[in-house]
């Protein structure tokens, strides 16, 4: 009999954990396992990259419903649990007015006002994944029936004492808590001590043969300017440093050195990003994108690429980039040690925008460096798909990587 696995994620656009879970997806042995999919957002990029044997579970009421307007969802109430739904989100609004709000501190208020109208998964799982931080844990502690639970920690993130114990009491529904890297689960163990014996580590897990066959293929965006073409790709908010890269393309054209930075990903900085890029007067240098489902034909286009975050659990567009060959310019975040290696495969620079413009230049005046990084990149181990064996030992016997 097929074991039943559950997996939950907020959503799939084209960022790193989503990509993580697709590929993830695409390995598993569909003859062994019957797979279903909760997401709370539908129609992102990367939906139609999930294996059709995947079950897509139809959408939440609560989320469902409201995708309408305020005033829609008011003039269509017809009974008492579309009201409390009304009333859920009225609460939740007024929370999010307080100003600037981690992502922490959203996903808590977000299931604090929400969650008590969010239905139970009746279906019983042999286990059920939350495969990112936040409201995908507390809706599988919360929602979901299983003889195992395991969470996911893709992101490296501090949390302040009152998301700290707000999550604490989730994480106990858990039996595995699975890393990315040992950054991350380092990073979780500064919050959450107590969960040490739960701890294991799970590659995010790449498939060159898949990337490399993806990037070949006709590209969305061409990146055919003659000069300098740089690449970034990640959400457009507090995490990924944009901040520190404006400030890198303001330096660069200072400098009188001719590039285009072009940038794939969609969030909520969006306008603050384009009012930087017009006070810099970077509207012919700093390019964005928006999103594809298939970014590594962007890739493979570009010079350099280059990863401005402040935080990440892994940096998997930093080892996609590596699988196509190309030098990486990269923030020393903390999980950045895990892949890079300083001269070798890109450079890591310091956390400010002067860092990242230096290591730039470097590698464009200094070809040796370049060309000696593009042949070390050419040697390195390409994918690692044997890390399906690790999440097999979890499933299967609940140990993970040992």
């Amino acid at each position: 009999m097929k074991k039943k696995l559950l997996f939950v994620i907020d959503s799939l656009p084209c960022a790193g954990a989503e990509k993580s879970l697709i590929t993830l997806l695409s390995q598993l042995d569909y003859e062994q396992y019957e797979v279903d999919l909760q997401l709370f957002a539908y129609g992102w990029t990367l939906d139609e990259l999930v294996p059709k044997e995947v079950n897509f579970l139809p959408p939440l009421s609560y989320t469902n419903y409201s995708n309408q307007s305020l005033k829609q969802m008011i003039l269509n109430c017809r009974n008492l649990t579309q009201f409390k739904m009304i009333v859920a989100r009225l609460r939740y609004s007024l929370f999010i007015r307080k100003g600037h709000l981690t992502n922490a501190q959203m996903a808590r208020l977000y299931w604090q006002s929400i969650g008590s109208v969010i239905e139970k998964n009746e279906k019983v799982y042999d286990v059920a994944i939350s495969y990112a931080q936040g409201i995908p844990t507390f809706y599988v502690a919360d929602k979901t029936r299983a003889a195992k639970k395991y969470a996911w920690v893709n992101v490296s993130y501090t949390l302040g004492e009152e998301d700290r114990l707000f999550q604490e009491k989730y994480y106990q529904a858990y039996e595995r808590i699975v890393a990315v890297s040992e950054s991350a689960e380092e990073i979780f163990l500064e919050s959450f001590p107590m969960f040490k014996d739960r701890m294991t580590i799970i590659y995010d897990i790449n498939d060159y043969q898949m990337i490399k066959r993806m990037s070949e293929l006709e590209p969305e965006f061409k990146l055919d300017v003659p000069h300098l073409k740089l690449l970034t790709i990640g959400r457009l908010n507090h995490q990924k440093g944009y901040d520190i890269a404006l400030e890198a393309a303001r330096l660069l054209k200072e400098r009188g050195i001719l590039f285009t930075w072009y940038v794939l990903g969609k969030g909520g900085l969006y306008d603050e990003i384009k009012q930087t890029i017009q006070k810099y007067g970077l509207e012919k240098e700093f390019i964005l994108l928006g999103i594809t489902a298939n970014p590594y034909p962007m890739i493979k286009q570009c010079d350099i690429y280059v990863q401005t975050s402040k935080f990440e659990g892994y940096g998997l567009a930093i080892a996609e980039a590596r699988m196509l060959n190309k030098p990486v310019v990269t923030t020393k975040f903390d999980a950045v040690f895990n892949q890079m290696v300083h001269e070798k495969n890109g450079l890591v620079t310091t956390m400010d925008g002067v860092g990242v413009a230096d290591g730039i230049e470097r590698l464009l005046k200094e070809p040796d460096l370049y060309h000696a990084i593009v042949d070390y990149l050419n040697q390195e181990k390409k994918g690692n798909v044997e890390e399906i064996a690790y999440f097999y030992q979890l499933i299967e016997k609940g140990t993970g990587r040992s």
